[in-house]
């Protein structure tokens, strides 16, 4: 699984820059004694709780009044009170810059660029807080936003937030019936949406979708329409309620931001599940829960100084595009990125990165496949001079794509591959800068967060496969979900496995080097002959194949049984025949182990992926076993699952 040396190893400068080296000096006079190692550091975070998050508060110099108990019923899980006599805002915490330099720099392809300052975005920001509460906007309101990621977005969060408003997004590729799923849930006040977006050169029209959804969201008092393609005006005189953002701002000028300083548990945002199984879980997320664990994983983690240029490849509709956001608390510049990220071909964020001295750089595992599978080579094409962390996540990335990323890309720069989800609006295992990089795994669990691995019988272990668990209450857990009055649904989703513990639904392996692989969701886990399987594991093989472009793998209940069942897309002009079919097996079986090895091997044209751009094994799953699929408005290709129905070779 490991090799014998690291990738990549910090320099003795970049350790001693790093802010983690400094919260750990400042952590060591705290506890009145000295952590020579990160998993030191990380067993004082765990243990004592109090100390950890009272001096993370400290540290990144929270806005706001602390309050005198930082961690009130810390054994119970849910239950557990982080800071519960706390006052603070979000967007206060965000806003505290000034200046002319950039705050935001916005790419919408090669059809769109522009740039805020910070005077400029807290500009913007006050002019859209007097729109909200002009139109009788309160705290707990929700504002609900189907938009890309771009600068408008990100001042409306601020505004919304600023104010106590809940904040709900989704990516304007998203179908009428998938934003209904989720806004339909809120009952959101407001509604803010573009005229259109750009993807692969294309001008996407959405206000008949608009009209759709304005028209079955009563709660809805005004939509308000940005623009994006130069139609908002055209678009706001044909749709009913809906009003061009320009022109709704137009009578307000620029004015001191007024936050209003709410308690820590206040929620500022929901986020929903993928949806892929049953209608969305809309996931509640506190302001200071956020707030605190993100500026822990920036500062201590990502090592986010001030004046870095930060980039994530997200969609407002997945979690890293709030995880983007609080960059600014930092001091950060958010560099944003809107629309395909190969067009007009795989080049494009490299462009991006040389052009803005970007230092971060944020994308996914499939994006950093496709650019290899691509054949691509940034490093001999791209300075990346600026860059000195890249980051990946969305699913695992396979051992040959950590190579890449050193091969490819940047020699000396910190691959941080990090894990953790929706639900927790953040990580339980991520990057650690003063650490090596070894292959295939993510470095270490985040401070503050006891995770562990654990057997079906509910103890710990190393070395082999398990549920990823945390074991201690921490503060970006939700508030709830909405319409869960009385936690049943919260409950059910993380704490039923074993209790008192979060279960999080990930399965995992504790490495030697105190690193954690993850092999893939517990749910899609194969469970051929009772041996439990990470399907990707499977794919870290096959997918290293030049004839396979793309894998997903299920368990097919069969004979009393499960057995594996692989769907390979192939590369252009590759058949699988039976000699492909006998290499793919023989990857497998040296690579992985002989009970990976599937059983039917059947090629696809495509393979359905959700929004974010995670395969959906469960849907594959459920579409193989002849049973209706929930809620396909979750997918990005939803059409994809009919060529999962009544496949002959999965007949006998």
């Amino acid at each position: 699984m490991t090799d014998d040396t690291p990738l990549w190893t910090p320099s003795p400068d970049r350790i001693r820059n790093a802010a983690l080296t400094a919260f750990a000096e400042a952590a060591a006079k705290r506890a009145g004694r000295s952590f020579g190692s990160y998993a030191a550091l990380h067993g004082w975070s765990v243990e004592d709780r109090d100390g950890f998050w009272d001096l993370v508060w400290d540290f990144c110099g929270v806005v706001g009044e602390k309050g005198g108990r930082i961690l009130a019923d810390g054994e119970k899980m849910p239950g557990a009170a982080f800071f519960p006599d706390a006052r603070l805002n979000f967007a206060e915490n965000l806003l505290r810059k000034s200046g002319t330099g950039d705050a935001i720099v916005f790419r919408g392809e090669d059809k769109v660029e522009r740039r805020l300052s910070w005077d400029e975005l807290t500009a913007l920001v006050s002019r859209l807080q007097q729109l909200f509460v002009s139109l009788g906007v309160r705290k707990g309101d929700r504002i609900a936003a189907m938009m890309p990621n771009m600068p408008e977005t990100a001042a409306a969060m601020l505004a919304a937030t600023s104010i106590g408003a809940v904040w709900s997004s989704c990516s304007p590729d998203f179908g009428a019936g998938g934003v209904l799923d989720r806004f339909g849930q809120i009952e959101p006040v407001l509604f803010v949406v573009p005229d259109g977006y750009w993807y692969a050169g294309k001008r996407i029209d959405v206000s008949a979708k608009v009209a759709e959804v304005a028209e079955k969201l009563p709660s809805v008092r005004k939509v308000f329409v940005v623009d994006y393609l130069g139609t908002a005006a055209e678009a706001a005189a044909r749709i009913g309620k809906v009003e061009a953002l320009a022109d709704a701002l137009a009578p307000f000028t620029p004015k001191p931001l007024v936050f209003e300083r709410l308690p820590f548990s206040q929620p500022a945002f929901i986020l929903f599940s993928s949806g892929t199984t049953g209608v969305p879980k809309c996931i509640v997320h506190s302001a200071g829960g956020t707030l605190l664990q993100h500026l822990k994983e920036h500062r201590l983690h990502a090592d986010l100084k001030d004046g870095d240029r930060f980039f994530y490849f997200t969609t407002c509709g997945w979690m890293m595009w709030n995880w983007l956001m609080t960059g600014l608390a930092s001091g950060a510049t958010l560099l944003l990125y809107d629309g395909s990220p190969f067009h007009p071909d795989g080049n494009v964020l490299f462009d991006y990165a040389d052009a803005e001295k970007m230092t971060y750089f944020g994308t996914s595992a499939k994006f950093i496949d496709s650019v290899r599978k691509a054949g691509l080579k940034p490093i001999e094409t791209h300075a990346l001079a600026s860059v000195r962390t890249v980051s990946s996540t969305g699913s695992p990335l396979s051992p040959e794509d950590f190579r890449f990323v050193y091969e490819g890309i940047r020699k000396d720069v910190h691959l941080a591959s990090i894990s953790g989800g929706t639900d927790i609006v953040s990580c339980f295992v991520l990057g650690v800068p003063t650490e090596p990089v070894w292959v295939g795994e993510i470095q270490g669990a985040g401070l503050g967060m006891a995770v562990d691995v654990w057997d079906d019988q509910g103890k710990p272990i190393h070395g082999e496969k398990g549920e990823l668990v945390c074991t201690k209450a921490f503060p970006c857990m939700p508030v709830g979900f909405w319409n869960d009055a009385d936690g049943k649904k919260y409950r059910g989703a993380y704490f039923e496995r074993f209790d008192n513990i979060w279960c999080h639904g990930d399965f995992a392996e504790w490495t030697q080097h105190g690193g954690i692989v993850i092999h893939g969701r517990s749910d899609a886990t194969l469970n051929p002959g009772g041996v439990r399987i990470g399907t990707a594991e499977i794919y870290n093989q096959v997918e290293q194949m030049p004839q396979i472009a793309e894998a997903l793998a299920i368990g097919q209940d069969f004979d009393n049984d499960v057995r594996v069942v692989l769907f390979v897309r192939l590369a252009p002009g590759v058949e699988l025949n039976e000699d492909l079919e006998k290499r793919i097996r023989a990857k497998i079986r040296t690579g992985a182990s002989p009970r990976h090895v599937p059983a039917r091997i059947v090629a696809v044209a495509d393979i359905p992926r959700t929004k974010s751009g995670k395969i959906t094994e469960l849907a594959v799953r459920e579409v193989v076993h002849g049973r209706p699929v929930k809620n396909k408005e979750a997918l990005a290709n939803p059409e994809a699952l009919e060529l999962f129905r009544d496949i002959p070779a999965l007949k006998n």
